[in-house]
């Protein structure tokens, strides 16, 4: 496969957005944009953990069923879930019914506030780790773009710390592309540049 796909607009994109609409939509709006919400840095943290094991497509087709399940990614009424609440989601098929990832979930709102309290912020939080300036990288393929670095096993261990879980390095670094953190648009894909502009510095 090429590294790149060209469009009717001869627009250049990373190709694992290819597969369907909703796929490319996510990448040309979404992926790589600086996050500074704590609210959707939840959101991802929920959709990133539910992935362990799956694909990010399945995940993205049941984007919308999370947000229903979960209250539009309101941690605090996530932290709030009982069990009988968390009985109930095992019979939910708009989202995984895995009941660790679930369970997992209402666990990591929990952990979530908790940093907030320490941090003010979970943004605070998790940018204090590049000092609030995301890292641009220049990959011209796929094959060179990382599935962990050594900023994703340190945020992951102290995320495991704090007893965060279903969020492994791997996984870590998922969010730190998606939220902006890392820059790992390719770079002759045209959002490389454009998402590089958004940077607060």
């Amino acid at each position: 496969m090429s590294d790149f796909i060209l469009n009717q607009t001869d627009t250049f994109r990373c190709p694992w957005c290819l597969g369907f609409e909703k796929y490319i939509k996510y990448h040309d709006e979404e992926w790589g944009v600086p996050v500074y919400s704590d609210r959707k840095h939840f959101e991802f943290l929920v959709l990133e953990s539910a992935q362990a094991g799956l694909s990010w497509a399945t995940i993205l087709k049941k984007r919308e069923g999370y947000a229903q399940a979960f209250h539009d990614f309101d941690y605090q009424k996530v932290a709030a879930f009982s069990p009988a609440a968390i009985e109930g989601l095992m019979g939910n098929s708009a989202i995984v019914r895995n009941r660790l990832k679930i369970e997992a979930a209402v666990n990591n709102a929990r952990r979530f506030i908790e940093i907030q309290e320490h941090y003010g912020t979970f943004t605070d939080y998790i940018w204090g780790f590049v000092d609030g300036k995301p890292l641009q990288n220049e990959w011209k393929s796929l094959s060179m773009v990382p599935a962990a670095t050594e900023l994703s096993n340190q945020i992951a261990r102290d995320l495991k710390q704090r007893g965060f879980k279903f969020l492994g390095s791997t996984i870590v670094y998922s969010h730190l592309q998606a939220t902006g953190i890392v820059n790992d648009h390719l770079l002759q894909c045209f959002r490389h540049q454009e998402v590089k502009r958004m940077a607060r510095y």
